[in-house]
């Protein structure tokens, strides 16, 4: 089967994925600048992997609200920010619009953008956004047509080992008074249905092993330079519904974040 006619069965639209529906709910939790967990690690993390130089082209798939353009736009380089929400696209404009471009766009058919023909970038990053993004395959093969040949991929998402929707948790063993973490599922690819939120239905999350990441962004030439896996916040500084068991927090990691170079 050709290439094309792979895609061509592909949804038009990018239902079951795009989180206009809960765009409100959304941004009451991230707001402008980011949530304390975007200000606090994946920020932060995902700017260090980053690495940037002056001048240089930034795809941020899947950008929400924009929350990145500013710390893009104060190292030099250049924003366009691309998001299948046309509600996080507006806020992201109004907000963020003198230090980026954001364009409405499904991730999986970039080509299909008229905005972005003739586009190359350096970096492309996927900030808490690939692990809602579906199929894989689809998604790095459709934004690799826009990166340059020395170019760099940056993905940070929940830790896929530790944290599967829905299929982990925190356990005591009370015999060996020790908190662990349990892990139900992992090797099998699943669509995670997550309770409906803000009144806007349910979205759904995508759990895969590490392996498909990997060997994903291998198949178009890319290998991973650099893995961090940052832990959770203090405790003194987690919200209140996210408070693992003392002292878990600095063994079990949150978050995964990689980089990968062709």
């Amino acid at each position: 089967m050709s290439a094309n006619a792979r895609r061509s069965r592909l949804p038009r639209r990018p239902d079951g994925t795009s989180w206009d529906h809960v765009a409100a709910w959304y941004d009451g939790w991230v707001g402008a600048q980011g949530s304390r967990y975007h200000q606090r690690i994946a920020i932060p993390t995902t700017l260090d992997l980053l690495d940037l130089r002056p001048g240089e082209e930034v795809l941020d798939v899947g950008a929400g609200q924009g929350v990145l353009a500013s710390h893009v736009h104060a190292r030099g380089a250049r924003y366009i920010g691309v998001d299948a929400s046309p509600r996080l696209i507006a806020l992201a404009r109004r907000r963020h619009g003198r230090e980026g471009r954001f364009i409405v766009a499904d991730a999986r058919r970039l080509e299909a953008v008229p905005a972005l023909r003739g586009a190359r970038f350096d970096a492309a990053v996927f900030l808490l956004s690939l692990q809602d993004m579906d199929p894989l395959p689809a998604v790095l093969a459709s934004v690799a047509r826009f990166l340059r040949p020395t170019a760099r991929v940056v993905v940070l998402l929940t830790h896929p080992c530790f944290r599967q929707p829905r299929h982990s948790g925190w356990g005591f063993d009370e015999s060996r008074k020790l908190t662990y973490r349990r892990i139900d599922a992992y090797l099998t690819p699943m669509a995670v249905p997550m309770k409906a939120i803000g009144g806007g239905g349910p979205t759904r999350s995508f759990q895969r092993p590490l392996s498909a990441y990997v060997n994903g962004l291998a198949a178009h030439g890319f290998a991973i330079d650099a893995l961090v896996e940052p832990a959770d916040l203090p405790e003194d500084e987690r919200p209140g519904r996210h408070r693992p068991p003392a002292g878990a927090h600095a063994e079990i990691p949150l978050f995964l974040a990689l980089r990968a170079r062709r």
